[in-house]
């Protein structure tokens, strides 16, 4: 069967190969000075390396650092707590496993959008009050295994389908302890993203529901079957996490009918098909790809070529390229409005940062002794580049908020 010309330009949008080659070609336009919003210092970069060397090294002083992924987010006060739970959990086999652990992450990364600097989480396990990403995590984890999303008695460990579409912001926000004191940003849009979780889960079992009811997590059981030999590329695993899972986010662009997820609009972006002035980013699908790996590694399933997918395109790595002087504002009066996620301002940071990422692994290798095998750029994030972003953001202001500000809807960042 013959693929129209636009529905192949479209897809041709969904990979971290299209996600890479756009954003390297506006970074050359930036390094030509002719973008629209920043300016760049390449010498800068230098500083940014010698910072994110120096955090990795406090933190994992034996170089011993695990991949960037959702589940370090469950670590507090010394305990895993997913760990916990996995341990006292009487699974049957490796795939019920993998299964839950899908569930977790997928929804667990779902929930990820920036949650604004007022809201924090109390965890009733440790006593620890935590905001941020890390405090979504743990509020996401506590609503998995509690049962919130499960609709299978005696099986609280589930995404079920039919718990995901039953989802609205009320019961959300309870889960997660938001209140007029504690206000989460984007609670609606976050359940939004659950309930089409839910809705995409249950039209498709021939992908969700190949070894169980239709779950979140059955998309474990299609990679597997895509694993030939027991191994699958990383740039695989995201590019199904978009064909699949790309109806959850909103139709903010769609292009032949394809929904385009994390892509955006910029005007210095050109090319010769209808993907002219499209900038694909997919931050939380890279994110929930990297989140993947170690369920799959566990199941025995050994996943290749992690290099294969690109940095995150979000705040913390974002502003690490802006408090270290790499990129520069033309107007600085910008820093002080809010901007909507797909103005030009935002997506041009976004993609420098994702370019930009892949210039200074290099150099951050260099200061640790390592080489791009033992230390892929999974490493240099959260070794790494994420924890320096933020650890600069709190010398830099006092509350600890990126560079710029950014009007979330609890989708995107």
């Amino acid at each position: 069967m013959r693929v129209k010309p636009e529905t192949a330009a479209a897809s041709s949008l969904l990979s971290a190969q299209a996600v890479r080659e756009r954003a390297h070609r506006l970074l050359t336009i930036g390094i030509d000075d002719a973008l629209t919003h920043f300016r760049i210092d390449l010498d800068r970069l230098e500083e940014a390396a010698d910072l994110v060397a120096a955090t990795t090294h406090k933190a994992y002083p034996a170089l011993d650092v695990p991949l960037h992924a959702r589940w370090r987010h469950f670590l507090v006060r010394g305990r895993d707590r997913w760990a916990e739970i996995d341990a006292a959990t009487p699974w049957r086999d490796a795939a019920e496993r993998a299964r839950a652990a899908f569930d977790l992450a997928i929804v667990s990364v779902l929930l990820d959008a920036g949650a604004g600097p007022s809201w924090s989480y109390h965890d009733r396990a440790t006593g620890a009050r935590v905001g941020r990403s890390e405090g979504l995590a743990l509020a996401s984890l506590a609503m998995f295994a509690g049962g919130g999303l499960s609709r299978t008695p005696g099986a609280p460990l589930r995404a079920d389908a039919a718990a995901l579409q039953a989802l609205d912001g009320e019961g959300l926000g309870w889960h997660f302890q938001a209140n007029d004191t504690n206000p989460l940003a984007g609670l609606d849009g976050r359940a939004g993203l659950l309930r089409r979780l839910g809705a995409t889960v249950s039209s498709r079992p021939d992908v969700f529901a190949r070894a169980d009811r239709a779950r979140a997590g059955g998309l474990f059981d299609h990679l597997a079957a895509l694993a030939h030999g027991r191994s699958i590329a990383a740039a695989t695993i995201l590019e199904e996490v978009l064909r699949h899972l790309g109806a959850v986010w909103p139709s903010r662009l769609e292009l032949a009918g394809v929904p385009l997820g994390d892509c955006w609009r910029h005007p210095d972006l050109t090319a010769p098909d209808l993907t002219t002035g499209l900038v694909p980013l997919h931050k939380l699908s890279q994110w929930l790809a990297y989140s993947l790996v170690e369920p799959l590694q566990a199941a025995g399933i050994e996943v290749t070529a992690l290099d294969g997918l690109t940095g995150l395109a979000e705040y913390r790595n974002g502003g690490l390229f802006i408090d270290t002087g790499v990129l520069k504002l033309r107007d600085p009066a910008q820093a002080a409005a809010a901007h909507e996620v797909g103005s030009t301002l935002v997506v041009e940071w976004r993609a420098l940062t994702v370019a930009l990422l892949d210039r200074f692994a290099g150099l951050v290798r260099a200061r640790l002794g390592r080489d791009a095998a033992s230390f892929p750029l999974a490493k240099v994030l959260q070794g790494g580049s994420w924890a320096a972003g933020r650890e600069i953001a709190r010398a830099r202001r006092r509350d600890g908020s990126p560079p710029l500000r950014v009007a979330s809807d609890g989708t995107v960042f």
